[in-house]
């Protein structure tokens, strides 16, 4: 499983203290089928626990993701902050998830190095 976050989240990430082992651990969850909350089209929501903190109070992710492949961290809030994301962001994001799951590997490499994507770094022991 290949874990990548998009510059606008690896920028909310670090601002909240957010560590890649917190990314790998809703991965993690995701794939044993601990799902917050499927939003269709490849979009999930997962959360994160803020840093000392519980899961229930602490941030929402928004995770286009696929089981086995790939999880793409795209957009993150706190739930102190925004209570859920609106039907035209959520068809937003669907549009993104057809694009990103769709990428094929050489894509991928492309959007790394022009810093739109960043690899979550993980052991294979996270995932």
């Amino acid at each position: 499983m290949r874990m990548f976050k998009n510059k606008i989240f690896a920028r909310f990430a670090h601002q909240n203290g957010i560590e890649d082992r917190h990314l790998c651990d809703a991965v993690r969850r995701a794939e044993r089928g601990l799902i917050d909350a499927d939003l269709g089209g490849g979009v999930i929501k997962q959360r994160i626990a803020r840093p000392g903190k519980g899961r229930s109070g602490g941030f929402r992710t928004l995770v286009v993701f696929r089981v086995q492949e790939r999880a793409f961290f795209v957009y993150g809030f706190a739930k102190n902050q925004q209570s859920n994301i609106g039907p035209h962001h959520l068809k937003a994001f669907k549009a993104v998830a057809r694009t990103l799951l769709n990428n094929t590997d050489q894509e991928i490499q492309i959007l790394l190095k022009l810093g739109e994507l960043i690899e979550v770094k993980h052991d294979e022991k996270d995932i």
